[in-house]
């Protein structure tokens, strides 16, 4: 019965080669790669260039929102509010800080992958502006995103943060700066791993540059245990290249017979007369003997 199974599946894509269709075709469309790489991320820039925007200042924004007490997840995109500030277009997200907590304390922000392919997906690169009672900037930031990936969605992503260190800080704006939605962040991970939904022929591991675009799913709020131990341990660059394991045993245990000799007596030189006394000093002995 399998036999017979596996003859009918040869035949049928047999018949469908021949007939002028492509093995792409067969595949279905949630499995299939995407033909052009940069599509969404275009598309996402237009619609925010298409977006009107509601604020140009800090102080146009509202801050009813208070800052949640643990990272909680938002969506920013089509249907978000866009604010143009310097001439940049952005969704943003703005919270009120909490008045009870003592600085310093830490804002944790986490960026997840837009898109289900790998080479296709994106990052929104957030800008964290600290904000004053009079709603001016006290301090900003382009976080750094640092790639985690862990056993769960939640630890999972681009992990960055956010130190809130002034006691005059009184709200949050988060948003997205032209410098960031220009840049990219640092990505090791096995493609195939991605997306046990839509595997990826590719290499079985290697690095990427995500490119960073205008939406995506955010998770900002007060750092957490789950959250600090993801920053701990997350990925920001590609590590340094060491000189090789038998180079760093050499380094850490010497050996015999490997490495620098240590200060041997010099075959050239006479060696020290016994009492302390050298050569010289006998010699000029002997003399003064004669003389006398």
């Amino acid at each position: 019965m399998r036999y017979r199974l596996l003859v009918a599946t040869a035949l049928f894509v047999s018949a469908a080669m021949a007939g002028g269709c492509s093995v792409k075709s067969l595949v279905p469309p949630n499995l299939r790669a995407p033909d052009n790489a940069n599509s969404s991320l275009d598309h996402a820039k237009k619609q925010l260039q298409q977006a009107t925007p509601c604020c140009s200042t800090f102080a146009d924004f509202s801050y009813q929102n208070a800052l949640p007490w643990q990272p909680k997840k938002f969506e920013l995109g089509p249907g978000s509010m866009v604010a143009n500030l310097n001439g940049d277009r952005s969704y943003f997200l703005s919270f009120a800080l909490p008045r009870e907590t003592q600085t310093p304390y830490r804002v944790a922000v986490k960026s997840e992958l837009n898109g289900r392919w790998l080479r296709a997906s994106y990052l929104f690169a957030p800008t964290v502006v600290v904000l004053d009672e009079a709603f001016q900037p006290i301090d900003s930031k382009d976080l750094s995103l640092c790639e985690h990936m862990g056993w769960t969605d939640e630890t999972s992503g681009a992990f960055g943060s956010m130190d809130i260190t002034d006691e005059r800080a009184r709200y949050l704006v988060l948003y997205s700066s032209a410098k960031q939605q220009a840049g990219s962040t640092y990505w090791e991970q096995s493609p195939a791993a991605f997306s046990a939904e839509a595997p990826v022929k590719m290499a079985a591991a290697g690095t990427f540059k995500v490119p960073h675009g205008p939406d995506g799913t955010v998770w900002v709020g007060l750092m957490d245990k789950t959250y600090q131990n993801a920053v701990d341990s997350a990925i920001c660059a590609k590590p340094e290249q060491g000189k090789g394991v038998l180079s760093t045993l050499r380094e850490a245990i010497p050996l015999p017979g490997i490495g620098t000799d240590t200060a041997k007596p010099d075959a050239g030189k006479p060696a020290a007369a016994p009492g302390g006394a050298n050569n010289t000093n006998a010699t000029q002995t002997t003399d003064g003997s004669a003389k006398s």
